[in-house]
């Protein structure tokens, strides 16, 4: 789901993306003194203890839900890896679903009320260019951030949701989503895909956008914007299955059966 809101000066959008780092950057070093061993039931030879530790979680641990959420698609309700046919899929959910819908028509009249993307012009006519202009960057987004690049780099582009851990830990989790992600394998990695499928979006959408907006410095601006969105959107779908307790959350360890 994302969202085009143009901003007065391009060094907000810096400013966001900075700080969007800094707490990736602090939650990651967090994570890792959270981790602890989990000692088996039977005794085990003392050698084995190095290749324990290295499928150890940290405690909160990652969840899927208990079925498929219509709202946002890309909320994992398996645990198992993703084909590229099933992240096309995804990618295609994604673009028509209701979250995206409806955050590109409020997004057209916001834009048309600021008179953004002016080249589009008023009334009717220019609502429907805007509103076409924001469904075709969500479905270029979607494709280069959830099919393309993800199925490249072997990258899971769903969205774990954090399955314990206070309201701060969950915040901070979200935010380091936008940076870090999961891989096919259940590891993590820095998100190259949700950075540069925005960024290639933005670009591509130089293509139909007026040209005043045509610039690297609007692109930028309107990338940076992006993530601060992204980022807004991964905390609405950490909290998601609180509100809608019908999805559940079971906890889960990458390779293992969901637990109900």
């Amino acid at each position: 789901m994302q969202l085009i809101i143009r901003a007065p000066h391009a060094r907000l959008s810096l400013l966001v993306i900075a700080l969007l780092a800094l707490v990736a950057a602090g939650s990651a070093r967090a994570a890792q003194q959270r981790v602890v061993a989990n000692l088996p039931d039977a005794p085990t030879p003392k050698q084995e203890t190095g290749q324990k530790a290295k499928g150890e979680r940290p405690k909160m641990g990652l969840g899927i839900l208990a079925k498929r959420s219509l709202f946002f698609p890309d909320l994992a309700h398996s645990d198992g890896p993703l084909t590229s046919g099933q992240k096309f899929l995804l990618a295609v959910d994604e673009s028509i679903a209701p979250a995206g819908l409806i955050v590109s028509a409020a997004t057209a009249g916001i834009s048309q009320a600021n008179d953004s993307w002016a080249g589009y012009g008023q009334g009717g006519s220019g609502y429907g260019k805007r509103f076409g202009a924001t469904l075709a960057l969500n479905a270029s987004t979607d494709m280069f951030g959830t099919f393309l690049l993800p199925s490249v780099l072997h990258h899971d582009p769903r969205y774990f949701v954090l399955a314990h851990g206070s309201t701060s830990q969950k915040l901070v989790y979200a935010l380091k989503r936008v940076v870090v992600t999961r891989t096919d394998d259940g590891g993590e990695a820095i998100n190259v895909s949700g950075l540069l499928g925005p960024l290639a979006a933005e670009g591509l959408a130089n293509s139909y956008l007026p040209d005043a907006e045509r610039t690297a410095g609007q692109t930028f601006e309107r990338f940076g914007i992006q993530l601060a969105i992204i980022a807004g959107g991964n905390v609405a779908k950490e909290f998601w299955p609180v509100i809608f307790k019908t999805l559940r959350i079971g906890k889960i360890v990458p390779g293992a059966k969901p637990k109900h």
